[in-house]
């Protein structure tokens, strides 16, 4: 059994939004009861989160944006964009939050966690420098990875975000930066519009970034060959030291906002793929971070079967693991203009 840490804490539950928004804190009041189930108690290790600062959190936020989000604590309501919300204790949850990452990323390269899911809200890979979006208030994955930068004087960071949505404040963050590589995975054309094929990054960031805009409908052996043919050789030459995971659920082939086919089954592929790439990369340095995910049962049993990856007591074989379902030739038409646009940078023959 590996040591897997999670961040779980009731304040998560104060950032208050009505019941019939899609990110409420439902959302993780399903994933804390089944981390209480039997099979599942006492099988991780509780890495508390703490209030992240106003210094880290401006390693990616704006004074002005940081100091906007914090005077909505004295608002009953605020909203910072049309789907973005604020109640009286969104503030300190946001914080939170970013701690929870924090705090996991800690835990993780001093060896007391081998690796992490926080499970932590709002979530962040929309929000920008200066204005939050989407349902996020600060970039939780983003900060995480220039904590780590400035902390631990890493040097390659990984990011891989699976979420149904392009996580544009996460891509804006690092588009001329070298050091993190962002690969996203998503629906395009789609909420928020960004992600397309050939944003690549600039400047010396230039080809540090990798978009994979899917046109919807694709499953389980379509997100893995992704991941095989175009992740891992670009992975064995970038060679990261840490790889953060920003982890929606939104793909899920039940959830209300997005028309993927990924099932809990597939979730587990994936995880188990990313966990292989960081043990031949990083020492299995790998922290998974929540961000979407709207269908509550959908959300809880995909959660249960990554964290079986993580603490190494998957429920099936790793035959079974490689078994394929239908791919679809949309996807393996879409890895060879992927490789095509990016071939320049990596060599795709590594394998």
């Amino acid at each position: 059994m590996r040591k897997t840490g999670i961040v779980r804490d009731r304040r998560y539950l104060d950032h208050i939004t009505s019941d019939f928004h899609p990110e409420n804190p439902h959302r993780l009041e399903v994933i804390y009861g089944m981390l209480d189930d039997n099979d599942m108690e006492e099988r991780f290790i509780e890495i508390p989160p703490r209030f992240a600062t106003e210094q880290e959190i401006g390693l990616v936020h704006a004074p002005e944006y940081i100091s906007r989000v914090a005077a909505t604590a004295d608002m009953s309501h605020a909203m910072l964009d049309p789907d973005t919300c604020t109640s009286p204790r969104s503030y300190d949850a946001a914080r939170l939050a970013v701690g929870g990452v924090l705090e996991s990323i800690d835990a993780i390269i001093s060896g007391d966690a081998d690796n992490s899911f926080a499970f932590v809200r709002p979530p962040g890979h929309h929000a920008e420098s200066d204005r939050g979006m989407g349902f996020c208030l600060f970039n939780n994955v983003a900060i995480g990875a220039r904590y780590a930068i400035h902390k631990y004087s890493l040097e390659r960071i990984l990011i891989v975000d699976w979420d149904l949505h392009h996580g544009n404040g996460t891509q804006n963050t690092f588009y001329c930066d070298p050091t993190v590589l962002y690969f996203s995975i998503h629906q395009y054309p789609y909420y928020p519009g960004t992600g397309s094929l050939n944003e690549t990054g600039s400047g010396d960031g230039t080809g540090f970034t990798v978009n994979i805009p899917l046109s919807g409908g694709q499953g389980d052996t379509d997100y893995l060959l992704i991941l095989e043919r175009v992740l891992s050789p670009i992975c064995l030459q970038f060679k990261p030291q840490f790889i953060l995971i920003s982890a929606g659920f939104d793909i899920y082939f039940k959830d209300p906002l997005g028309n993927m086919k990924v099932t809990p089954t597939g979730f587990s592929r994936l995880a188990r793929l990313l966990l292989e790439t960081a043990e031949h990369s990083c020492g299995g340095n790998i922290l998974f971070v929540l961000e979407g995910g709207y269908h509550l049962e959908g959300l809880k049993e995909s959660v249960k079967a990554v964290l079986n990856e993580l603490t190494g007591s998957s429920f099936f074989a790793k035959e079974e693991a490689k078994r394929a379902d239908t791919k679809s030739s949309s996807v393996e038409e879409l890895i060879e203009r992927v490789i095509h646009v990016h071939e320049n940078f990596w060599d795709f023959s590594k394998v």
